[in-house]
């Protein structure tokens, strides 16, 4: 896939919220984070809107982030924040701006809505932290995100889960956040697996509500053609008083385990302090084996 225009010294970033409202108190470290590295930070009074949980109503989210998408001179949206309400205005994304003149769009978990939609239009974005994560994160996950932002190399080596498969495999990364792909079942913003490597990550969700999820998939097809699949963090799981019996990555695999491809669990991206950026719909080489390595082309 086609890669927007990497970013330089000076270049501007804006500051979107798609989904959840957002403070100014919320997004301070970020703001200083991009200055330090010299980026120029974009945003103003518009994104605090306030309207129930949202930040504005989805007439207001979408307009501030079309807005920004037909302004030549921002070479990236930084979502605040997920939550929930990218979905409710992904159908007025300004796809003819974007076309015009593509921008990175950054952040994970609600904000898969939008990398799917970038993958239809055959551009990458990245699955990253977040402005609200700033604060908190690990280093890694900003370095690796100035590192994706800029057009640098990314290559990742973690240690080998003993629930890996093991295997080498290439093609584009797509997906995200496991609850929201599943959401997107069936529309133009779900991404083509069709010979491409999977990532997925999740966070609070039942069990039941994993192995439901993973069905889903299984059932439409997503799982049967990819060529990978790397699974992030599946965090703060929930189980019922009548256990489900199995861990959130034991249900994963089982609808993996016969396929024949490799997988990778443990990744370190998704609800957690390290969250390493991840340029989806980049191409990629997936290598499992004593140590896992993710390098991308």
């Amino acid at each position: 896939m086609n890669n927007p225009e990497f970013l330089g010294n000076g270049d501007k970033v804006a500051i979107v919220a798609p989904a959840r409202k957002i403070s100014r108190d919320e997004i301070d470290a970020a703001v200083c984070w991009l200055q330090k590295t010299g980026f120029t930070p974009v945003f103003d009074d518009s994104l605090f809107e306030s309207d129930n949980q949202f930040a504005g109503n989805d007439r207001h989210r979408a307009r501030l982030i079309n807005n920004y998408l037909r302004d030549d001179e921002i070479k990236a949206l930084w979502c605040a924040r997920g939550g929930y309400g990218s979905v409710r205005i992904i159908d007025d994304f300004d796809v003819a701006a974007f076309l015009e003149k593509p921008k990175w769009i950054v952040g994970y978990s609600d904000v898969t809505v939008f990398h799917g939609k970038i993958q239809s239009l055959g551009f990458q974005s990245i699955h990253g932290t977040m402005p609200i994560n700033v604060k908190n994160c690990d280093i890694k996950s900003l370095n690796s995100l100035y590192d994706a932002l800029t057009g640098k190399k990314l290559s990742y080596t973690i240690p080998s889960s003993t629930m890996n498969i093991p295997g080498k495999a290439e093609g584009e990364l797509v997906g995200g956040n496991l609850s929201v792909l599943y959401s997107m079942l069936a529309s133009d913003s779900f991404p083509n697996t069709n010979g491409k490597i999977l990532f997925i990550e999740d966070l609070d969700e039942y069990l039941y509500h994993i192995d439901r999820m993973m069905m889903a998939l299984q059932r439409a097809g997503a799982l049967d053609n990819i060529v990978g699949l790397v699974v992030g963090g599946l965090t703060d799981m929930h189980d019922n008083a009548v256990p489900f019996g199995k861990t959130a990555e034991e249900i994963v695999l089982e609808h993996v385990q016969h396929r024949g491809y490799p997988v990778c669990f443990g990744f370190p991206a998704g609800h957690q302090n390290l969250n390493c950026a991840l340029r989806l719909g980049s191409n990629i080489t997936l290598s499992v084996a004593s140590s896992v390595t993710l390098q991308f082309q």
